[in-house]
């Protein structure tokens, strides 16, 4: 029997650059294939190549869908041979319902108007199935980034296609949210549905996978069994040595702490339309040279505090801020880089990065004041001189400086997103979901920039959905459950079951929209 996709010898040059030498590739029906390599070894523009987006003619190599040719021009070419595709940049239109993101171009139909109560009951259901509670007729503009990515995975599956490929589906996503997707991606794969997984999160890989291909530096290093496919062995093939020390926290790095750099006590926000808390009685304090870690479900309210802290998202109705030992009662983007807090977005395509600009041109963005001489001029030798030591010391693969954002992969996109905000030389780093789309060998990375941050006296706020990223690399943890404060935990206290138990002290609330 034929396998449903094959590839052989495909190679992709763009210009200064290989993505692809020779990649060979096969998926079986009702197999889930993962695909593991770091940050620009090619595995996003081998999708993109299967899924048409690369078309036929811009590559070398063949492409072979039930052991026929195929010569993929466009997306619509590949959809209709049944691939579907859920890439790391989710396709989704913020100004729609989630209803109308979820059949968007296949909406039911009385005549040849839209029937809108059909649809609306359809996507109830539909988002019944994956747990997420969002009203259908909700803009999906108004959504986090984890409620966004569920929109976009129950749309691709509910289109029963015969591949299905997925690019690092549960980046955004919480522990219970990855279980519901896990469990419909075994009743695709019994009922013959083939997958293409790709994830860094490699206890996903192996609990889900069949087989798994590594990708090194454009090229197919290794295909692995279910057997032979441990963590270890798969990491060792795609960096090409042995990653000790995965997390670099000193354990005693709560005993150095210095003075209180952040503080908040009895914090109560409501959202910026409508009446409703979203955050209550939320206290805590970031002392110099410690991680605190922010823990919780999905809608539990991390991300909207952080953007509070930092931009003034909401209004505050309670409770009060002292940064640097001063009150900090109205805060924004432009008054917190001056008082010496940064934010790390999560939602590096909204919210973190100018897609169409330079490497170095989105490094600076947040600290032109450090190049701006008299009379308003800027000091690009300076600027360029900064953004190139970051470029260096975070290890951003790109051909250049000048290289636009939008062409590079999304861990090296967020790399840019955390050089942007280190170049403001802050004294308190709020970090959202910083290893988002990040590999193995890159994740060390973060962890040691983290670990230097600390070391040089910063105070660092961590939010991840990543439980052993959380324990691993945090001095004390704060786990939400609905808004409000579940639990704090010291170091000595964590364990995995206490602090899950906390996140689930209350319902995550529905979410409310964040700043455009």
């Amino acid at each position: 029997m034929h396998p449903v996709v094959a590839a052989r010898g495909l190679t992709k040059r763009f210009p200064g650059v290989v993505a692809l030498r020779g990649v060979d590739f096969d998926l079986r029906a009702g197999e889930i294939h993962a695909l593991c390599g770091e940050n620009g070894a090619g595995k996003s523009t081998l999708i993109k190549l299967l899924s048409g987006i690369h078309p036929h003619g811009s590559y070398e190599g063949e492409l072979r869908i039930d052991g026929q040719p195929a010569a993929f021009r466009s997306v619509r070419d590949a959809e209709a041979a049944g691939l579907a595709v859920i890439t790391q940049e989710l396709a989704l239109v913020d100004g729609l319902s989630v209803a109308e993101n979820l059949f968007l171009g296949r909406a039911p139909r009385r005549g040849w108007r839209i029937d809108w109560p059909a649809l609306y009951r359809r996507a109830a259901d539909l988002l019944w199935e994956f747990g997420l509670d969002v009203d259908p007729e909700t803009p999906v503009g108004r959504l986090g980034i984890g409620q966004k990515q569920l929109v976009e995975i129950a749309r691709a599956m509910d289109k029963r296609s015969r591949v299905l490929v997925l690019d690092e589906p549960t980046a955004a996503l919480a522990a219970r949210e990855v279980g519901v997707l896990q469990k419909h991606l075994r009743r695709l794969r019994a009922g013959g549905t083939a997958c293409i997984y790709i994830s860094h999160r490699l206890e996903e890989v192996r609990a889900l996978a069949d087989r798994v291909t590594v990708l090194r530096d454009g090229a197919t290093v290794a295909t692995l069994g279910r057997a032979e496919a441990e963590p270890a062995v798969i990491i060792r093939q795609m960096v090409g040595r042995e990653l000790t020390e995965q997390f670099p926290r000193p354990a005693a790095a709560v005993e150095r702490r210095g003075e209180p750099l952040l503080a908040v006590r009895g914090l109560r926000v409501a959202p910026p339309a409508g009446s409703r808390v979203r955050l209550a009685e939320v206290s805590l304090t970031v002392h110099s040279g410690e991680v605190l870690g922010i823990g919780g479900l999905m809608g539990a309210g991390r991300t909207e505090l952080l953007l509070h802290l930092f931009a003034g998202w909401g209004r505050r109705r309670a409770g009060e801020v002292t940064l640097g030992g001063r009150p900090y009662a109205e805060p924004a983007p432009d008054r917190s880089i001056a008082r010496g807090l940064v934010l790390a977005t999560e939602d590096r395509r909204r919210l973190g990065l100018i897609p169409g600009e330079g490497i170095t041109f989105n490094l600076s963005l947040a600290s032109l004041g450090r190049f701006t001489r008299w009379g308003g001029r800027l000091d690009r030798p300076a600027e360029e001189q900064a953004a190139a030591g970051l470029f260096q010391s975070l290890r951003i693969r790109a051909p250049g400086l000048a290289t636009p954002v939008r062409g590079l992969s999304g861990g090296n996109q967020q790399k840019v997103v955390l050089g942007k905000a280190l170049l403001t030389e802050p004294a308190v780093v709020l970090l959202d979901e910083p290893t988002r789309g990040i590999d193995v060998g890159a994740r060390v990375e973060v962890y040691q920039l983290i670990q230097r941050l600390t070391a040089a006296g910063c105070g660092v706020v961590l939010v991840s959905s990543d439980l052993p990223e959380l324990m691993g690399m945090s001095d004390r943890i704060l786990m939400l459950a609905g808004g409000r404060p579940g639990g704090e935990f010291a170091r000595a206290a964590f364990d995995p079951e206490r602090l899950l138990a906390a996140a689930l002290q209350a319902a995550p609330a529905v979410p409310h929209p964040l700043p455009g």
